[in-house]
């Protein structure tokens, strides 16, 4: 069923991810950019293309696994091919900010941003989700058992 405590933290890894779009990683106030990856002095979702394709798959994924209530087993699978994917992308963000950090006038100085921490709360949504659709599938087997 769609009500189902997976399917909240379901909804919530997925708002946790698509809300990577609206926030910065990294905001850098007072140095000069010296690249074009932080032109607009913030590095985001929007500086790179794998990081926004990883995030958009991650992000389909698990809002798409929602729908999926009816097929456990499906579900799980689409669940874990998200956290893979968020985490394919948590790792890239981070890869790709270590490989052009050293374009910034002052590095010391950068303030790390609220949607740092965004796919990691996705990662442990979609981990609580999947467990419990686990969970939900092991009691719907040992009900069928007594039948």
């Amino acid at each position: 069923m769609i009500q189902r405590i997976q399917t909240i933290f379901l909804v919530l890894a997925a708002a946790g991810i698509f809300g990577v779009f609206a926030l910065p990683f990294v905001t850098i106030p007072e140095a000069i950019p010296t690249s074009q990856v932080y032109a607009d002095a913030d590095y985001d979702v929007q500086d790179h293309v794998m990081m926004l394709i990883l995030f958009v798959l991650s992000g389909l994924l698990t809002a798409g696994a929602i729908f999926l209530f009816n097929n456990r087993p499906l579900q799980t699978k689409v669940t874990l091919f998200g956290l893979i994917a968020n985490i394919l992308a948590l790792v890239a963000t981070v890869a790709l900010f270590f490989n052009t950090s050293d374009e910034v006038a002052n590095p010391d100085n950068l303030n790390d941003g609220f949607g740092i921490y965004l796919p990691v709360v996705a990662l442990i949504f979609s981990f609580l989700a999947m467990r419990f659709i686990k969970k939900d599938e092991k009691l719907v087997r040992s009900a069928d058992r007594l039948r």
